[in-house]
């Protein structure tokens, strides 16, 4: 199960903090134990970090209107959205040789 963070800016933190649509947006897609950062230097910056059951599942869900909804509902600005997923050590090696 791979962990998958996702930073971005918001319009307001304490909005986005309290915010239900992480959990009703990403809990159907079988993403578990989210958990929320902010940048004590930047409130305006944070990033959520959760565990996906099935990236397959949660990759075509991302562009989805519900998904357009809740970010739109949390004030989410998504041109500064950067999503990491976990590598595992070793995973970036190629498997073709010359």
């Amino acid at each position: 199960m791979p962990t998958v963070i996702a930073h971005h800016d918001v319009k307001d933190k304490d909005h986005w903090f309290a915010s239900p649509k992480r959990e009703e947006v990403f809990g159907p897609l079988g993403v578990t134990n989210i958990r929320t950062f902010v940048d004590p230097q930047n409130p305006a910056q944070v990033a959520v970090l959760r565990d996906v059951a099935d990236l397959d599942v949660l990759t075509p869900a991302m562009p989805s209107e519900a998904m357009a909804e809740a970010t739109a509902y949390d004030g989410v600005l998504g041109e500064a959205l950067m999503i990491l997923v976990e590598a595992k050590h070793g995973c970036a090696r190629t498997a073709s040789r010359a």
